[in-house]
């Protein structure tokens, strides 16, 4: 995919290249975080993965985790052959001791962190009414009670420090609910509350907490979709394509750095204006709602 366009079914490549991540022009200064760490969750794939480059391309040094090493390895050789500073780490995120053990390594090696990017998660497709507890359960702790452990051991941290920090937390757009995920809808909305309420509470310390709530996204998360599902994608906003996961990562980039230091507790939608207009069916549309 050329530079500038963006996915539609035809063109739908699930995600970017190691040439793409490594190249694709940046429209921040560079080394715009110079001696700041950046954790981020997640990191070994689509969101988490370009948000990582992105940061570690800007001048920081980058700690990714997540729970597979192979999956991190693709991030982490091709970032460490580009000169950028990048160390990864086995993390279960529902595991607060998991959680723990994390940013003690991360600040054992790095000695400090300035930026959390909450990029971890995961759902399946699937009728609210045919849930089990076990997956509801997962997508719950991993989507909201993960998230949770990282925000507040993060802050802990920073709090003991007497340090000002970023949390960025990567959630959806729950505005009008997510027919055929509703445990990741709901979990994401905690998070998006749960940001709210810890902005204001944590504000007196100088840690800020914003959310981005991405639409459509060509990334290799699309694959687990059905070709019907990712077309009803493509068409759910007035721009009538997928977005990027640059287009995510940017927003991280400016919550995290200068540009976003007067801004807590807020959700940035990238949706193509899709809150606005259309409909969003993950699953199957059912015939109920299909209009002639």
């Amino acid at each position: 995919m050329a530079q500038g366009e963006h996915a539609t079914t035809q063109n739908l490549q699930f995600g970017f290249t190691d040439e793409q991540l490594a190249n694709r022009d940046i429209p921040f200064r560079p080394n715009l975080f110079a001696g700041q760490t950046v954790v981020i969750s997640g990191g070994g794939g689509g969101i988490g993965r370009a948000t990582a480059w992105m940061f570690g391309r800007l001048g920081a040094k980058v700690a990714i985790c997540g729970r597979n090493i192979e999956k991190l390895n693709e991030t982490l050789n091709p970032m460490r052959d580009a000169g950028l500073a990048v160390e990864s780490y086995l993390c279960n995120i529902r595991r607060i001791e998991d959680v723990e053990a994390l940013f003690e390594a991360v600040t054992g090696r790095f000695g400090a962190f300035d930026v959390l990017v909450n990029c971890a998660g995961g759902q399946y497709p699937q009728p609210a009414i045919d849930f089990t507890p076990k997956g509801w359960n997962a997508v719950i702790e991993t989507n909201l009670t993960g998230t949770w452990y990282m925000m507040q051991t993060a802050a802990k941290r920073w709090m003991a420090a007497g340090r000002p920090g970023s949390i960025v937390n990567v959630v959806a757009v729950v505005d009008r609910g997510m027919p055929g995920v509703a445990h990741t809808c709901a979990a994401r909305a905690g998070v998006i509350a749960l940001s709210k309420t810890v902005a204001v509470e944590w504000a007196p310390q100088n840690i800020r907490i914003n959310c981005i709530a991405p639409g459509a996204i060509d990334t290799e998360g699309q694959k687990v979709y059905s070709e019907d599902s990712r077309r009803r994608s493509a068409q759910s906003n007035p721009m009538m394509r997928f977005g990027d996961a640059f287009d995510v990562a940017d927003a991280a980039i400016y919550f995290s750095g200068p540009s976003g230091k007067f801004v807590t507790g807020e959700t940035l939608i990238v949706d193509g204006g899709g809150v606005l207009w259309g409909e969003f069916w993950v699953s199957d549309k059912p015939d109920y709602f299909k209009v002639s």
